[in-house]
């Protein structure tokens, strides 16, 4: 090849020049940040609205909306929905997307090119030099590094629609706490009423000689027994609140809030769900996230063994000017030699990451399927339970009660008695009410082990793209 078929014009350059960054401004960030796969996500499995709230007119609109939702009873969709606006971690986590696909579009573009200028002297003779380089090997692992971004995004949106999914089922659970507290702290009053009446009357026929002291004494424990229940109903109704509150993010006045008298009654049967392992496995967001994380990592080790002999590739155009000779005009490229490194223990490194990827994606599979018969095993468990006290229970103690009122209007037993009888039928409620709400607890687990769990794991640091075009530099 002559030195005449390796000058490369200025025209052609220039022109080269410009393709290149025109291809490096190709990727651009999307209007709404990758928000709306999100969105759908938050329509299709909840039916609820999601807002990002990127400026003050979102918050203002957010605030309005939350407030209007308090003016009443928070029902549990209510509830869910306050906490999909006004949650700030999860708005904190839909920032994620911003910095992820960030990164995705940094990923699509080409680094800025090199340019250098130099000016010598020798004597009368001036020479400068100038130069241009542009990363040839990184040009050329664009569209690898550009798709591996790109899945890093989607994984990331995973993460965040999770998270927002999560934070709806612990919603809707605290919500279920809530009301069943509020409901344990008035029938616990009702039993304390009724043991201090008995624990009255009980002094008071102790005073006039009619009862023991034996007697008296255990009037005195029901009532204090009765006392100790309700100041722990009190308690737990306080610290179900406030985490109530907390999911929603409410404060100052806002904590006010309503919530109804009463739990939702028990359907009138439990889903059935024979194929129930199957539907995990095609919908768990934490299956898909683990599944798209390894045939990540199977990209990246295809790019390791890509780049494992050439490491540094550059090339670049040379024109030099002189004021006492014609004008040098030329290209450069720099390549490292893999004198010493030849990668082999980069390559050893992406395999056994790769590997340890495919087997934690194995055990996410094999826990969800575990996670998913747990929690429908529960579900039809508190259901048969709380069906039983309410059908079987509950009715055999109030037929108690009606007899027992009976005989005391006939004088065939004392008011002790009676009261005792009063006090077994309010528990027996409280109990029912407590079998309802570890349903409606085991309903929003099942419908969460379906969807997936939260702890998704990151991809290792060893394994990020920064490496791989670090490795393409």
């Amino acid at each position: 090849m002559n030195s005449r078929s390796l000058k490369l014009p200025r025209k052609r350059l220039i022109l080269a020049s410009l393709a290149l960054l025109a291809l490096s401004g190709c990727a651009s960030l999307s209007p709404d940040g990758g928000f709306g796969p999100v969105e759908q996500v938050a329509k299709d499995r909840l039916g609820k609205q999601v807002t990002w709230a990127r400026s003050d007119a979102d918050r203002d609109a957010i605030d309005k909306r939350v407030a209007q939702l308090l003016e009443q009873p928070l029902s549990a969709d209510d509830a869910v929905q306050v906490a999909l606006l006004n949650n700030r971690g999860l708005q904190a986590s839909f920032a994620e997307l911003g910095v992820s696909e960030a990164d995705m579009v940094q990923a699509g573009r080409l680094p800025n090119p090199g340019f250098s200028f130099g000016r010598l002297t020798q004597g009368s003779s001036v020479e400068i030099d100038r130069g241009i380089q542009f990363n040839l090997a990184r040009l050329l692992m664009l569209p690898m590094v550009n798709q591996i971004e790109a899945r890093r995004f989607e994984q990331a949106r995973g993460a965040v629609a999770l998270s927002m999914l999560s934070l709806a089922s612990e919603t809707r659970k605290a919500y279920v706490l809530a009301v069943a507290a509020d409901e344990t702290k008035r029938y616990m009053l009702q039993v304390q009423t009724a043991a201090e009446a008995g624990a009255e009357l009980a002094r008071r026929q102790a005073q006039a000689g009619n009862w023991n002291k034996l007697q008296q004494a255990r009037e005195q424990s029901f009532y204090a027994d009765a006392a100790l229940n309700l100041a722990r109903a009190e308690q737990a109704r306080g610290a179900a609140r406030e985490r109530l509150t907390r999911l929603m993010g409410l404060w100052g006045s806002q904590t006010q809030f309503r919530l109804p008298e009463r739990l939702p009654d028990l359907p009138k049967a439990p889903n059935d769900l024979p194929d129930i392992e199957q539907t995990a496995m095609a919908q768990r967001l934490d299956v898909q996230a683990a599944r798209l994380g390894t045939e990540q990592l199977a990209k990246n080790l295809g790019l390791t063994r890509a780049t494992r002999f050439v490491n540094v590739l550059e090339v670049g155009a040379v024109r030099n000017s002189y004021n006492d000779a014609p004008t040098q005009r030329g290209y450069t490229i720099s390549v490292e030699l893999p004198l010493f490194d030849w990668g082999g223990a980069r390559v050893a490194k992406a395999e056994a990451i790769y590997m340890q990827a495919v087997n934690r994606a194995a055990e996410t599979a094999i826990n969800a399927r575990s996670e998913v018969r747990g929690a429908y095993a529960n579900y039809r468990t508190s259901y048969d339970i709380a069906r039983h006290v309410r059908d079987e229970i509950v009715p055999l103690k109030k037929r108690i009660s009606e007899e027992n009122q009976l005989r005391y209007n006939g004088m065939l037993i004392g008011v002790f008695e009676l009261l005792a009888d009063a006090r077994s039928q309010i528990t027996s409620v409280n109990g029912y009410i407590e079998a309802l709400r570890d349903f409606w607890l085991a309903q929003a687990d099942l419908d969460m082990a379906l969807i997936g769990t939260p702890s998704m794991t990151a991809l290792p640091a060893a394994m990020s793209t920064t490496d791989s075009g670090a490795a393409a530099h």
